[in-house]
C-alpha cells in the first residue's frame, strides 16, 4: 500500500511516499524560514502563496525520490486540519485534484494527531515488522509540543486520541520563540535558544523561572508567566525602573545563561505534567504502557534528555522521531493515513480544511 501525503498546515510545504503505514520511501520539505525571517514570525498571506507555488514541484519531487509514479500510488493524504486556513487550503486542493484525477480515496489527517504517529515511521524495512509499533503500545500517553499546541492525549489506538489537557495561552514552542526574541536571538528563534543553552559554561540555575503548575490536578500548560518572567529578566520590571535595581546587562554569557534557565523551567513544566497524567491515570485504574511524543520542540535538545529520564522512570518506551520528523512533514501525514485506510476511513472530495484541531 502506497500513500501519498501533503502537508501544507503553516509553513512547509511537504510531501511523502510512505508504504504500509510505515516505511518512508521518500519525504520531501520545502521550508520557509527565509521568506518569514524578516518577520520573525510567519506571515500567513505569504505561506499559502509560497505553498502554491512550490506544492507541484514537491510532490514530483517525492514521487521521483520514491521511484515511483502516480499510477502505483493507492490513496492520496493530506493534513487538513488544524492550521493557517490559507496554508491547509492549498494543501487540500491540491490532494483533492490528485485523488480525482487518479481515482483514488482521499484521506484527510489532523496535523497534531499526526505528531504522535512520527516516532512509528522508519527508512528501514527490518524496522517495520506488522508487531514492532502495534496494539502492544496501548493505552498509550501522547505529547504534542510545537509552535502552535502543546496537548497531552491518552490513546487507546492510533485513531483515538483523547485529549487530557493543553496549553490555556501559548504553546511551548511560541514561548521559545518570543524568548530567543527577547535575548535578541536571530529567526528561527526556539532551536537557536538551544543552540545557545547546550552552550559550555551555560548555568541554567541562573535564573529561577516559574514552573507553571495551574490546579493541582490540572493537566493544562501555562507558558505566559515564563515568558514574561523572561521579559522582566531582561529588561526590569515595570514600575520598579526608577527606584528598583536595574537588571544585569544582557552581556554574552548573561544571554546564555537566561536562554539555559528558561530552557530548563520549560522542561520541567512538560515533564511535571506527564508525571501528573500517569498518576492520574493510575487512580483510575489505566497503566500507560508507552510515551508517545511528537511536535517540532521534540528536537529540542534538553527535553529530548528529560523526556527519556521520565519514561525510564516511568518504565515506559519512549516513542519520539528523529529529528527530521519532529518538525512539520507529510511523512506523518501519509503513515497516519496507511491507518486510517486499513480501518475503512477514507473521505470524499467534500473534505473540508479546518483551522482547529479535531480533540
Amino acid at each position: 500500500m502506497l500513500i501519498l501525503g501533503l502537508e501544507t498546515s503553516c509553513d512547509e510545504t511537504a510531501a511523502a511516499v510512505v508504504a504500509n503505514g510505515r516505511l518512508v520511501l521518500s519525504s520531501v520539505v520545502a521550508s520557509q524560514t527565509e521568506l518569514h525571517a524578516e518577520y520573525a514570525g510567519v506571515v500567513p498571506e505569504l505561506a499559502s502563496r509560497a505553498h502554491a507555488e512550490r506544492v507541484l514541484p514537491i510532490v514530483r519531487g517525492a514521487l521521483e525520490s520514491a521511484g515511483v509514479g502516480l499510477g502505483m500510488i493507492d490513496a492520496v493524504a493530506v493534513g487538513n486540519r488544524p492550521g493557517l486556513i490559507g496554508s491547509l487550503l492549498v494543501g487540500v486542493a491540491a490532494a483533492k485534484a490528485l485523488a480525482w484525477s487518479l481515482g483514488k480515496p482521499l484521506i484527510g489527517v489532523d496535523h497534531v494527531h499526526a505528531h504522535l504517529y512520527a516516532g512509528a515511521l522508519a527508512e528501514d524495512e527490518a524496522e517495520t515488522s506488522p508487531d514492532g509499533l502495534g496494539t502492544s503500545l496501548f493505552p498509550a500517553l501522547g505529547l504534542v509540543v510545537s509552535g502552535g499546541h502543546t496537548s497531552l492525549y491518552e490513546l487507546d489506538s492510533w485513531l483515538n486520541p483523547r485529549r487530557l489537557g493543553a496549553t490555556i495561552d501559548d504553546a511551548m514552542g511560541e514561548a521559545f520563540d518570543k524568548a530567543a526574541t527577547i535575548l535578541g536571538l536571530p529567526y528561527p528563534g526556539g532551536p537557536n535558544l538551544d543552540r545557545l543553552a547546550s552552550e559550555p559554561g551555560a548555568n541554567e540555575r541562573a535564573v529561577d523561572f516559574p514552573v507553571s503548575r495551574l490546579g493541582r490536578e490540572s493537566l493544562d500548560f501555562s507558558f505566559s508567566g515564563l515568558k514574561t518572567s523572561m521579559l522582566y529578566a531582561v529588561h526590569g520590571v515595570p514600575g520598579e525602573r526608577s527606584g528598583g535595581p536595574a537588571p544585569p546587562p544582557l552581556t554574552a554569557e548573561r544571554r546564555r545563561d537566561l536562554a539555559a534557565s528558561f530552557q530548563r523551567a520549560a522542561c520541567a513544566a512538560a515533564v511535571l505534567k506527564i508525571e501528573r497524567a500517569v498518576e492520574v491515570a493510575g487512580q483510575r485504574g489505566v497503566r500507560y504502557r508507552a510515551l508517545l511524543t511528537g511536535g517540532g520542540v521534540t528536537a529540542n535538545s534538553r527535553l529530548r534528555q528529560e523526556l527519556a529520564q521520565v519514561a525510564a522512570r516511568r518504565g515506559l518506551p519512549l516513542v519520539i522521531p528523529p529529528v527530521a520528523w519532529c518538525v512539520d512533514n507529510a511523512a506523518m501525514i501519509a503513515g497516519l493515513a496507511g491507518e486510517r485506510l486499513r480501518c475503512g476511513r477514507a473521505d470524499d472530495l467534500s473534505l473540508q480544511a479546518v483551522p482547529t484541531t479535531a480533540v
